[in-house]
């Protein structure tokens, strides 16, 4: 089968500078939101407008969260290991690196990122580090990234990916309770709602899913990974490709009801008091390479996800977005020698990357 035979579903990207804070957070909303269903949106997007800037810190504060994996061994190592029993039986859920061999063409890779500054994220794997000084392209999510001009016409044009156009507003989607959740939530973070009550939620939300001590890395300039390889390839005179727009990215998540982000906007809020703890227990996950480890342990152990659409989410978001980018991959692929980084859940499961890869006939193997 070839990769041009899979159904070509909406896509995703995003980023930007000052006038593109929002789209610069776009492509970080995959991560810390993408785990929690309420904070899933961030692992893809982390999306924040010019009207939104998180509180200003003198210094960067300290990351705090707590590993939730290290707590269940435990507290309840009986559900600890039934999320382990999940995760054995998630195809190719082990692993950042895996060697992409075609036939008759030099081999290639595909690495999995995860859209944060932390220095834990940054600090790549030897092997990896390895691949991308020997690629030739590298290939990241998107390049838009990386032009802010072109990032912010792109955005210019479609005004109603990140606003309201038809009148309505946040609170006039929201019950009096959640609207009260969202002031409160909003205040402890120094934003005042009527400020930002016409920004789609899922903008807002990509603000709200992310500790402090990472809005601060990002608000002083910290590059999250997936841009630090694109710069450092662009720098050594390397070929640089995208496998989406940031429009592409946008209409994703524009696609899936407002109700739907409506309710991870106001239970990411709610769990405020978790998002240290999520984001850490990811970063911890991520380190270890046990990706497929992430849907069943949030599915599990956050409250509340039992009521989020978590098929469609992963429909539209992560499954949709794996058939475009092999589909746009495989150019690259057929001429060899290419490091294609992509968010880390996309590579595992039945539809994941890898198993996409295989399907279309390459050799696709973990380097551990």
């Amino acid at each position: 089968m070839r990769l041009t035979d899979f159904r070509h579903l909406p896509d995703i990207p995003g980023r930007m500078n000052k006038t593109l804070t929002l789209a610069d957070r776009a492509a970080d909303a995959s991560l810390a939101l993408i785990a929690a269903f309420n904070l899933l949106f961030i692992a893809s997007f982390v999306l924040i407008t010019l009207m939104v800037t998180g509180k200003a810190h003198a210094a960067a504060p300290e990351c705090t969260g707590t590993d939730i994996v290290a707590q269940l061994k435990t507290s309840n190592p009986a559900l600890l290991a039934e999320i382990r029993a999940e995760a054995a039986r998630t195809r190719n859920g082990k692993g950042l690196l895996w060697k992409v061999e075609p036939d008759g063409t030099e081999p290639s890779w595909l690495f999995g990122t995860m859209h944060l500054t932390d220095p834990r994220v940054l600090d790549m794997p030897a092997a990896a580090v390895d691949a991308l000084d020997q690629a030739a392209t590298v290939v990241i999510e998107t390049t838009d990234v990386l032009d802010p001009a072109t990032a912010s016409q792109a955005l210019l044009k479609r005004p109603d990916l990140m606003m309201f156009t038809d009148g309505t507003t946040l609170t006039s989607r929201l019950t009096p309770d959640d609207e009260k959740i969202l002031k409160n939530g909003l205040t402890d973070r120094g934003i005042p709602l009527e400020s930002v009550d016409r920004m789609k939620p899922w903008m807002l939300a990509a603000l709200v899913a992310l500790p402090a001590c990472e809005l601060a890395r990002k608000n002083g300039g910290a590059a999250f990974l997936d841009i630090k390889l694109a710069k450092d390839a662009e720098a050594k005179g390397k070929t640089l490709a995208g496998l989406e727009t940031i429009t592409d990215q946008l209409s994703a998540m524009a696609s899936l009801p407002i109700e739907l982000h409506m309710a991870g906007l106001v239970g990411t809020l709610q769990m405020a008091d978790r998002i240290d703890d999520v984001t850490e227990t990811m970063i911890t996950l991520y380190t270890n390479g046990e990706i497929g480890m992430i849907w069943p342990l949030f599915h599990k152990v956050m409250p509340g996800s039992e009521n989020y659409d978590y098929a469609r989410f992963e429909e539209t978001m992560v499954t949709a977005r794996n058939r475009t980018m092999a589909e746009r991959a495989e150019p690259m692929l057929k001429a060899g020698n290419a490091f294609i980084a992509v968010g880390a859940l996309h590579l595992p499961g039945e539809e994941g990357l890898v198993e996409l890869l295989r399907i279309a006939g390459y050799k696709v193997t973990v380097v551990n």
